[in-house]
């Protein structure tokens, strides 16, 4: 490998400073008033650095960021970008981490995370927190530990994503998602997971008008319902619920257990009651229930 030439506390200006840049070690360095200062880069080691300004990596590869910050202004700051690792940062820029590849970002902030991370391939999020709509749109092959998440929409289309220990507060989360798996985890938002396949909750807590519906194959473990209202709605269901469900209304077919639900819908025009099986001791409002 050649030798890292080092960048030291530059202020660098106009479009492109550091254009085709290969084998460097910045530090200290501020980059503003121009685009794409590292576009199409190599081997970069980012150490202390601060984005002021648009697309500052483009079309790179093999870049290593430690405690640098994306400025609101670096909006679009990294599209088109493998092998990334970023550390300690804060990124106040939107619309960042587009059609990147194998992406990590560990301890990382992003207070303006609005339509971030569309389209990556292969990303690891660790005690990551983020405030933005429509995150992680169309995004696979996800791996994400401690992570805060306030922003509706997210995980929009996302497959093959594993959550452990997560807060969300996200309307229409996982919409149309395929093999997803969270566990220990807390979400709260409406319209949660419509229209996704294999999507598995494992010791989850819930909080969802009409959550969890138009689903194929759901699968819930040892999880609370809190407020959880017209639940499951054409979903298939494998489902094990601590405690009581507020409403269950017109599932597909399947399993649902659960302590106790106060209402349960199930319209005979609209499914056949007789695929659903219902395991619960209490039933506070059944309307045109069948027990199977």
């Amino acid at each position: 490998m050649k030798a890292m030439k080092e960048v030291n506390q530059e202020y660098l200006t106009g479009e492109r400073p550091l254009f085709h840049g290969e084998n460097l070690r910045i530090n200290d360095t501020i980059f503003t008033n121009g685009e794409s200062p590292l576009k199409e880069s190599n081997n970069i080691e980012l150490n202390g650095s601060m984005f002021q300004w648009k697309y500052p990596l483009w079309y790179s590869k093999n870049i290593v960021a430690n405690n640098c910050t994306w400025f609101e202004m670096a909006r679009a700051g990294v599209w088109y970008t493998d092998h990334l690792v970023v550390k300690d940062a804060v990124i106040e820029a939107p619309k960042n981490f587009r059609r990147c590849h194998e992406i990590s970002l560990i301890n990382t902030t992003l207070p303006n995370a609005a339509e971030t991370l569309w389209h990556c391939d292969g990303v690891i999020l660790e005690q990551v927190s983020a405030k933005g709509d429509y995150f992680a749109m169309n995004s696979k092959n996800m791996k994400i530990k401690d992570f805060q998440l306030v922003g509706n929409y997210s995980f929009d289309g996302a497959s093959n994503v594993e959550i452990h220990n997560a807060k969300l507060l996200s309307k229409d989360a996982f919409w149309n998602s395929e093999n997803v798996t969270v566990y220990d985890s807390f979400i709260s938002g409406e319209y949660l997971g419509w229209n996704a396949k294999n999507l598995t909750l494992i010791n989850c807590t819930i909080e969802s008008l009409q959550g969890m519906c138009y689903i194929e194959n759901l699968v819930m473990r040892n999880c609370k319902l809190l407020n959880t209202t017209l639940a499951f709605e054409y979903s298939t269901v494998d489902v094990e619920v601590c405690g009581k469900i507020d409403s269950v209304m017109n599932p597909s077919s399947g399993i649902i257990r659960a302590d106790a639900i106060k209402e349960l819908i199930m319209e005979k025009d609209k499914i056949d009651p007789k695929k659903t099986q219902i395991i619960c001791q209490k039933i506070g409002n059944e309307k045109d229930h069948i027990c199977a």
